[in-house]
């Protein structure tokens, strides 16, 4: 009887122990058993303009900085520049010229491109983190594809091409209650003390930023409340900021100004890159450019061409949205 008992219960011990190894092993669980691999997505409206690249590289270098362990990615979202690109990267003459420019500028890729190259490799959990300065064409355009992309789904789960896309906020915030856009327009206020400071130093009255805008999005109330809360936090040096396209615009600046009395100004681009629009719309020598047109009005004329980008104080924002947006979504970067 004792006997019978002991045998009975060694047999559902090992029956226990075997349905545990078996349902564990590889080939219970499939051949196809996911591993998930994360990656990172800068996606950057982008410049033809070589010496402009800096603010770009500056911003992955401190995202590389932040998550060492993972790899990063720059995809570029303007059609036009990368088109220029991709012929550059065609021309040794050019190549040879110009040696100091990397390679995956030379070769840079659109997002969707980017992405498609990720999911070849076993990359299918990223985070994408804009580098465009407010919630307008460039920025609603991405969101889009990462929702289109997020949606495809396989027959079989496991093959679908990405596990999770997040997507981070742009320099300026979004809509949400998550992150309040406030939050963020006050931590872009307070990267901007240097220029403030450099205004200062050079005996300025006043600091004139040149975003980019758009003609067909409202993001104009963004640019205000920005340029509400910079004279409010740095009352010393006025600050007034117009965009090349849409509003506020260059005659709204230029009524600023006079109402102001303004004597010496500090002209600044409000845009990640010193790039085309920096060089020409904002201090050519046209006479529709922004450095001229104040000039004819009597005020001395500071320009600075540098972006944004290659200030740290705003590459850390960029970086902190990226941390946002991989914590929302539950995605640990190394």
């Amino acid at each position: 009887m004792f006997h019978s008992r002991l045998l009975s219960g060694s047999v559902t011990c090992f029956t226990a122990l075997f349905l545990a190894l078996l349902v564990s092993s590889p080939l219970f669980a499939g051949e196809h058993e996911r591993t998930h691999k994360n990656a990172i997505v800068l996606a950057m409206f982008g410049t033809t303009v070589e010496p402009a690249l800096e603010g770009l590289l500056n911003i992955k270098e401190k995202v590389e900085k932040r998550y060492p362990n993972t790899p990063i990615k720059i995809a570029f979202t303007s059609n036009i520049i990368r088109k220029i690109w991709m012929k550059r990267s065609k021309d040794p003459a050019y190549i040879k010229q110009h040696p100091e420019i990397p390679a995956e500028i030379l070769h840079v890729q659109s997002p969707i491109a980017t992405l498609a190259t990720l999911s070849d490799h076993g990359y299918d959990t990223i985070v994408i983190q804009p580098t465009h300065i407010a919630h307008g064409e460039e920025f609603l355009d991405l969101s889009n594809l990462v929702k289109s992309l997020s949606s495809i789904h396989t027959t079989k789960a496991k093959f679908n091409p990405f596990n999770k896309i997040a997507l981070g906020r742009p320099f300026l915030g979004t809509i949400g209650t998550a992150h309040p856009y406030s939050d963020d327009i006050e931590a872009v206020v307070h990267a901007m003390k240097e220029d403030i400071d450099f205004a200062k130093k050079q005996g300025a009255d006043t600091l004139v930023y040149m975003g980019h805008g758009n003609d067909f999005f409202p993001s104009g109330g963004q640019y205000l409340e920005f340029e509400y809360l910079m004279n409010k936090t740095y009352p010393d040096i006025h600050t007034i900021i117009g965009n090349v396209e849409g509003f506020p615009n260059l005659q709204r600046t230029m009524e600023k100004l006079r109402h102001s009395k303004a004597k010496k100004i500090v002209l600044k681009p409000f845009m990640v890159v010193a790039g085309d629009h920096a060089m020409n719309d904002m201090a050519g020598e046209e006479e529709d450019a922004w450095k001229k047109q104040i000039e004819k009005a009597g005020i001395e004329v500071i320009p600075v061409i540098k972006g944004l980008g290659v200030q740290d104080p705003v590459a850390e924002i960029f970086v902190q949205h990226l941390a946002d947006a991989a914590k929302d979504a539950e995605i640990k970067l190394k």
